[in-house]
């Protein structure tokens, strides 16, 4: 006698894929334009540490490492045997460090990054502007090019102007002057008319339309369910998270109209497809974020993941900015401790890392400035249009 088949589960119908992981400890060092005496490596142990002490975990209970620096940590903290996973940059390691966890391989684990020692040619815009490879690898001027193509081509489409992007780059610098953890604490404040004024870098992007460099290092610990009752702090919970990519970052031009699936979209919009599953994940809504933890790399970005991600319509997103809806107070504080402009652009992997940071910050209720009141859910990104990719990561208050 044959039997039915029985139906494919879907997400409502079986446990949340994270739902046994919870982020319990998030630290990040001073963050300076220079840490001499550190190494990359030596910055992320400090982080390590760091993190553990929030969470009210040691060394001695960690028994799974993530990030750049995975094995080294493993020697480094005396941790040996322990599960790891190489990933680099910010979403993905930690979506890894998650998973290490929710398939039973792990109770604790940290996912930390670093970066210092690594630029000295500092008389430039960026001290990597000056290779003689500048024009065909990710360094420098064309990194800003890339990025600038893509905001050029939305501003020829919808008629977003440089006024716009100026608002959104005065937003976040102000949020990391008020911030006395940023490199730039006490910097500004800044006004739209002070970005336009700086000098230009590539159109449409001037100066302080663009991220900063600097060093440091940042962590989180993640940890089994079971484990937050012995937690120093409340814990934050991964309620989505998903990456969506179109080719790899920083070795062809890229194109606001690249094609692929086209029911997501172009890479214009990319993070869309990402910010989707992420959010129905979660049981979501976009009216349900409260805070948005946004990669800033360029100002143009942030305009670009509103629309992308549905918190406004497609050639909407200078409006949404110039209505007040980013800054404190808005509809969507975004980048709240001062993002890559003004806190800190820690090297490739580390500044990853801190969108998530901020993010349990704002739903811990424990940011030193610019906390959103009474955020519940937080959306986090990395990466960005000019580089092909963006992920996304929905935390929040109550366990999935």
């Amino acid at each position: 006698m044959r039997t039915s088949r029985p139906a494919t589960p879907t997400l409502s119908d079986v446990s949340h894929p994270y739902r046994n992981v919870a982020i319990a400890g998030v630290f990040n060092t001073v963050q300076a334009r220079s840490l001499p005496g550190h190494s990359s490596l030596s910055i992320a142990i400090e982080a390590a540490h760091g993190a553990l002490a929030d969470a009210g975990l040691t060394v001695h209970d960690v028994d799974g490492l993530a990030g750049q620096f995975a094995s080294e940590m493993g020697m480094m903290l005396g941790r040996g045997p322990v599960s790891r996973k190489l990933t680099s940059l910010g979403i993905p390691a930690i979506i890894d460090a998650a998973a290490m966890i929710a398939l039973g391989e792990c109770e604790v684990v940290v996912a930390a990054a670093g970066g210092a020692g690594i630029y000295t040619e500092r008389s430039s815009t960026a001290p990597w502007t000056r290779p003689t490879n500048e024009f065909v690898a990710s360094y420098g001027l064309f990194t800003a090019a890339e990025f600038a193509l893509i905001a050029r081509r939305h501003m020829v489409m919808y008629g977003t102007t440089e006024q716009q992007l100026a608002t959104v780059a005065a937003t976040i610098r102000n949020n990391g002057h008020v911030n006395p953890g940023a490199v730039f604490s006490g910097k500004g404040p800044f006004t739209a008319d002070d970005v336009l004024a700086s000098r230009m870098v590539a159109d449409p992007f001037h100066l302080l339309d663009c991220s900063m460099v600097s060093e440091g290092g940042c962590a989180l610990v993640l940890v089994h369910a079971d484990r937050v009752k012995d937690l120093r702090t409340p814990p934050a919970w991964i309620l989505g998270a998903a990456g969506d990519l179109y080719g790899p970052a920083y070795q062809v031009a890229p194109s606001f109209d690249l094609g692929g699936r086209g029911e997501f979209g172009p890479n214009g919009v990319v993070g869309r497809r990402a910010a989707q599953i992420s959010l129905r994940m979660g049981g979501l809504r976009v009216d349900d974020v409260d805070v948005g933890e946004f990669y800033d790399p360029f100002s143009f970005e942030i305009i670009r993941q509103l629309e992308a991600f549905g918190f406004c319509g497609e050639g909407e997103g200078g409006a949404f900015v110039d209505d007040g809806n980013i800054g404190p107070g808005g509809r969507l504080p975004v980048t709240t401790d001062g993002g890559t402009m003004s806190f800190s652009h820690a090297g490739i992997n580390a500044q990853q890392f801190q969108r998530v940071i901020r993010g349990v910050e704002q739903i811990r209720g424990t940011c030193q400035t610019m906390q959103v009141p009474d955020a519940h859910v937080a959306l986090c990104t990395n990466g960005g249009a000019g580089a092909l990719f963006t992920d996304v990561m929905v935390i929040g208050k109550e366990r999935p």
